[in-house]
């Protein structure tokens, strides 16, 4: 392991993430706040990413375990050191680094009770630190830094979300580009629509932040429902969609091949899981409630796809509904969008690998001296990324049990410790009964956060990134 390497990189995190502070600052001088928590926080950042850079400068060549350790301890320095204007600001440091890291991971998840209490500044810092998070810290290196670009293909590898690496260029660093130019346009494109519709530019801003990094932090503490807008919820729901959708597919349906993204099995997939579970939901809530069926149409489709995006938005306190309705929101929250998008959980390819591993097996019960492959898009599927679809299924569900088990030893509720799990694991955000989406998860004893700010980390990182640094092997020679 060259640790120089790795510290070397990491001070260049810290180096441009003191520079990002600049923004949240400018903006407390303009609303005549407190700009002693953004000049701390910068100060602090700037002094350690400076020290690191000089003192471990180095040019050596990279290996796939420096790069897994730079990827995973990346987002472990971004929360110490992103958490810095929330402690400075009045927050406990527990408390700080469960909102930081729940803002980079884009989870959504908050231990504010009285959102509405912190400064606009703080509540700026805490949605833009989504949208720096939602595309990928290190994808954001990769296509700033010039030197990073020769250990692009292992970041990228070691970062990226989903089963496949997904390259739009031969170059990753090229790909990185073109990925956040694409993330850049659609969020502006969300900001004017969001302006059109009503919205102020701080809050058209803050939450374009968080529905295109699928995030799902807002200023207010009621969330979307504060706004109670049809038209703002649908332009929402439409870039909520977008954004769990794979951003390299999105690209090519502009400017290579416009039908290929309609041809895409997992975005076929990814579309009919929101019919139907929309569908379900809208005659769960149309029998269970009696609301009339454009109220079922409007909250059904808006928190199917804020739930299933990982965006985590409420438009309505769903924790009150029905339990045959909370199941529906449960199941998806299994799913997660595309690979290559910013959403969160298991990624909906890895749930359509499964189903047509499950219907191969049932075919080769039957005929078991045949031969029939297993196809994606075309192709046939190699056996590697089958064994590797289901060793992450195995691990992510052996997680989400061994964390809810431990929520649930610290005296909290079992509906509250299932959701609490996957949903941080997940980067949802809310959940049910104690965390709902109106709620906040500060009440949770100091060991839950703890677990929780884990899940948020390794389920970001794809599980396997984190959980390779604790085996014996990735430390041998």
């Amino acid at each position: 392991m060259n640790s120089k390497v790795i510290l070397s990189v990491l001070g260049t995190l810290l180096r441009f993430l003191g520079l990002m502070m600049i923004v949240p600052l400018l903006l407390a001088l303009y609303y005549h706040e407190s700009s002693v928590p953004f000049l701390v926080g910068m100060g602090l950042t700037e002094i350690a990413g400076i020290y690191l850079w000089l003192r471990y400068k180095s040019d050596d060549d990279w290996k796939l375990r420096e790069a897994f350790a730079v990827v995973a301890l990346s987002w472990l320095v971004a929360m110490f050191f992103g958490s810095i204007p929330f402690i400075v600001g009045g927050m406990s440091p527990l408390n700080a680094f469960f909102e930081t890291m729940s803002g980079f991971t884009t989870t959504g998840a908050t231990i504010l009770d009285q959102i509405e209490s912190q400064s606009r500044s703080i509540l700026f810092w805490r949605c833009m630190i989504q949208w720096i998070g939602g595309m990928g810290i290190i994808v954001l290196f990769v296509a700033i830094l010039p030197k990073l670009s020769t250990a692009g293909k292992l970041l990228f590898r070691a970062e990226a979300p989903g089963p496949t690496e997904d390259k739009i260029k031969p170059r990753i660093r090229d790909t990185a580009k073109i990925l956040w130019m694409v993330y850049v346009v659609i969020s502006a494109l969300q900001i004017a629509a969001l302006h059109l519709a009503g919205m102020s530019t701080y809050d058209a801003v803050t939450h374009t932040f968080t529905t295109m990094a699928t995030g799902g932090f807002s200023p207010y503490g009621q969330g979307i429902a504060a706004f109670d807008s049809p038209l703002i919820e649908a332009i929402i729901t439409i870039f909520m969609f977008i954004a769990g959708a794979n951003f390299a597919l999105l690209y090519r349906t502009l400017y290579t091949d416009h039908k290929i993204l309609f041809k895409d099995e997992e975005f076929k997939f990814y579309t009919a899981v929101v019919v139907v579970a929309s569908a379900m939901l809208i005659l769960a809530l149309r029998y269970g409630i009696g609301a009339d069926p454009l109220t079922c149409l409007r909250y059904s489709v808006f928190q199917v796809v804020s739930l299933l995006t990982t965006t985590g938005f409420a438009s309505i306190d769903f924790n009150l509904w029905p339990d045959s309705s909370r199941i529906v929101l449960l199941l998806v929250m299994f799913i997660g969008g595309c690979a290559g998008s910013t959403a969160g959980g298991p990624k909906a390819v890895r749930m359509l690998l499964l189903l047509k591993y499950a219907r191969w097996e049932l075919f080769k019960s039957i005929h078991p001296k045949a031969v029939k492959p297993i196809k994606f898009n075309g192709k046939t599927v190699p056996e590697n990324m089958i064994q590797e679809t289901v060793s992450f299924v195995v691990m992510y569900f052996l997680i989400f049990m061994t964390s809810t088990f431990i929520i649930s030893l610290m005296g909290v509720d079992i509906l509250t410790s299932i959701t609490a799990s996957i949903t941080t694991l997940g980067n949802i955000g809310p959940g049910f009964n104690l965390i709902g989406p109106m709620g906040s998860f500060n009440a949770l004893p100091a060991l839950v956060k703890v677990v929780l700010i884990a899940n948020m980390w390794i389920g970001r990182l794809e599980v396997f990134t984190v959980l390779v640094m604790f085996t014996p092997e990735f430390w041998k020679k």
